[in-house]
């Protein structure tokens, strides 16, 4: 009886603590966008003031109206754009990819396979010159499509659909073929649906991963026109002084398609993060 008594107060100790360390992690984590859109609402004395201000004394809307004297819309239409373009064509060329890969045998496999590997060791910096060449023999140096097209062929995404698409048995798609279905058809209504968890896990990456890539839409992006919400942010830090309520308007207007998409995608993305550490 003690000792069920003891194991019982352990258990609620240890709920008590993963508790407490949950809220702290949340609040360590949330503290930075509280900040940004708090300070998005400041006027500059409050912003740079020397103790720090936690909430606006005096809310205003300055900010988000220096803001929208920019084409602010148009840049954030630009990321969008091109975040979501990239998401989509990458889900589709990494799935097909990643499903012939991980359930064809087909001769250079392995090879095809280990160049992938090693393309995922090449920092961005490196291939950045040769991209920019590709674009401007294309001709589409400074359009959303010299961001959208390098991200297409992300390494990552074909290995992370490889390995879900290992996880499907060979006895399903034999049956399909036996009862007559093609390749594209077998594709879309046995694998896609048993490796949509994948494919939710892989949007939100390649969605964040190409909001974030400020170095590519830096070479890539001369006018401002063609300009992104980040690269924009970027740009509005004067030589002498830096607007920083401005910065963090455009900063809290940037975040809110991130959120948006990660919300849509939190079912596939929690279920693709479980079903890679079983696998795993």
């Amino acid at each position: 009886m003690n000792k069920k008594t003891d194991l019982t107060g352990t258990s609620k100790g240890y709920k008590i603590f993963s508790v407490i360390i949950l809220v702290a992690m949340v609040l360590f984590f949330l503290f930075p966008l509280y900040w940004i859109v708090t300070g998005s609402f400041k006027d500059r004395i409050e912003i740079t003031a020397r103790e720090p201000i936690w909430f606006p004394m005096d809310p205003t809307v300055e900010n988000y109206a220096k803001l929208f004297d920019n084409p602010a819309f148009l840049w954030l239409f630009n990321i969008i754009f091109i975040s979501a373009a990239a998401m989509v064509l990458t889900c589709i060329t990494a799935s097909l990819a990643g499903y012939a890969l991980g359930k064809k045998r087909f001769i250079g496999r392995g090879v095809l396979f280990t160049i992938i590997i090693c393309a995922m060791a090449l920092p961005k910096q490196v291939i950045v010159i040769p991209l920019a060449q590709l674009m401007t023999f294309l001709h589409l140096k400074d359009t959303l499509w010299a961001v959208i097209l390098p991200t297409v062929g992300w390494p990552f995404g074909v290995f992370l659909m490889k390995q879900f698409s290992e996880s499907i048995p060979t006895e399903i798609l034999e049956a399909a073929r036996v009862d007559g279905a093609g390749e594209l058809r077998t594709f879309a209504s046995v694998v896609f649906p048993m490796i949509k968890p994948g494919i939710g896990a892989l949007a939100i990456f390649t969605f964040v991963n190409t909001w974030n890539d400020y170095f590519l839409q830096l070479v890539m992006l001369i006018t401002e026109e063609k300009w992104t919400l980040p690269l924009a942010i970027a740009n509005m830090q004067g030589e002498m002084s830096t607007d920083y309520g401005l910065i963090m308007a455009g900063a809290a207007l940037a975040s809110v398609p991130i959120i948006i998409v990660f919300i849509a995608f939190q079912k596939y993305f929690t279920q693709g993060i479980a079903m890679g550490a079983v696998k795993g």
